[in-house]
């Protein structure tokens, strides 16, 4: 899946509901069809994310894990 992200967004430090804010503001910079990550240790995001894209109509593609162990949303911009 890491191979296939146009853009990660290092939101390690940032906390509910600021994630979901910078991806909201940054999708428009990957295009249609492609992939944007959020890498955060906020363990609000699990929920977060998913929620966001459902109400945005993205495509939550799933989660998994930077290199050193945080944990990486996956999005694919639909819109």
């Amino acid at each position: 899946m890491a191979d296939d992200i146009a853009l990660e967004l290092d939101c390690t430090d940032l906390r509910c509901p600021l994630p979901v804010i910078e991806l909201g503001r940054r999708i428009s910079d990957v295009e249609v069809g492609h992939l944007i990550a959020v890498v955060t240790a906020d363990p609000a995001a699990r929920i977060d994310v998913p929620a966001w894209c459902r109400m945005r109509a993205q495509e939550y593609v799933g989660e998994d894990a930077t290199a050193a162990g945080v944990a990486r949303y996956v999005v694919r911009r639909l819109v």
